[in-house]
C-alpha cells in the first residue's frame, strides 16, 4: 500500500510544469530540434565553402607565382609590367582572378628585404591587404 503522504522521485521529462508543457509547445520540440541541426549544417556548409574558395585561390597563386618566377629568370630579373606580360609563360590569359573572381595583385619589387615581388589576393572580404588576404 502506497501513502498518498510519499514522496515519489520524478525524471526530468516526467515532471507535470516545464515551460513547454505550460505554454502548449511540447509538440515543438522535435521541430526545435531539427531546427537547430539543419542551422548547424548550414553553418558548417557556409565555412567550408569559404576554406574551399582559399584552397582554390592558394592554388591559382602558385600557378601564377610559377610563370612570374619563369619570366623573372628570361628577363635578368626584371619584373613583369603587368600580368599581359605573362602570356607568353602562362595558361592564363588577361588578369588572372581568385576564387571570388577578384584580380590578384602584383607588387615588384616586394616591401620586405631580399623579396623580388609579392603576389597577393585580397581573400574573401575583398579588402586589399586585410587580415584575410592570402599571399
Amino acid at each position: 500500500m502506497v501513502r498518498s503522504s510519499e514522496r515519489r522521485s520524478f525524471f526530468p521529462w516526467e515532471r507535470r510544469g516545464g515551460l513547454f508543457r505550460r505554454l502548449g509547445l511540447y509538440r515543438l520540440r522535435p521541430l526545435l530540434g531539427v531546427g537547430a541541426a539543419a542551422l548547424l549544417l548550414v553553418l558548417l556548409v557556409l565555412r567550408e565553402r569559404e576554406a574551399a574558395g582559399v584552397r582554390r585561390t592558394r592554388s591559382i597563386l602558385l600557378d601564377v607565382r610559377q610563370s612570374v618566377d619563369a619570366y623573372l629568370a628570361d628577363h635578368q630579373g626584371q619584373c613583369p609590367e603587368n600580368f599581359a606580360a605573362l602570356s607568353d609563360y602562362a595558361a592564363f590569359h588577361g588578369a588572372p582572378r581568385d576564387a571570388w573572381g577578384r584580380p590578384l595583385t602584383l607588387i615588384c619589387p616586394g616591401s620586405e628585404p631580399g623579396e623580388t615581388y609579392v603576389l597577393m589576393s585580397a581573400g574573401p572580404d575583398g579588402i586589399a591587404g586585410g587580415l584575410d588576404r592570402i599571399e
